[in-house]
């Protein structure tokens, strides 16, 4: 067994097994190939971190976020690309704060005309 670590890459263990077993192995259907020199399997070391994560990426909690984060996206990407928050027009945090503000009052506006057409026709 021979465990491998490069910088920025995930670490790996690697297994290395006797050929010679392959050969006589029963389950060698899909594992082993005629004329094979050697056989490996490796296998990624995930962090407490990550298994965390992949745990936590399970769980009810998180498919519900996942699902309303949909409709969020859409309309970051609306008041972005179509009511200017792409790009901030003072410097300071007090005129940022103003145009966010307007952008959503906008983007509120339109949403609430909008809803009253369908109603209306």
């Amino acid at each position: 067994m021979t465990a491998r670590k490069d910088f920025g890459k995930s670490q790996v263990e690697t297994y290395f097994f006797d050929i010679e077993l392959c050969k006589q192995c029963p389950l060698r259907e899909g594992c082993y190939k005629d004329g094979a020199k050697s056989r490996s399997y490796s296998v990624s070391i995930k962090s407490r971190e990550h298994t965390d994560q992949i745990d936590y990426e399970q769980t009810d909690d998180f498919k519900d976020h996942r699902r309303k984060r949909f409709a969020i996206e859409a309309k970051n990407s609306q008041l972005k690309n179509k009511h200017g928050l792409s790009r901030n027009k003072t410097s300071d945090l007090k005129g940022m704060t103003l145009q966010s503000a307007m952008s959503i009052v906008a983007v509120n506006l339109r949403r609430i005309i909008t809803l009253r057409k369908e109603k209306a026709g």
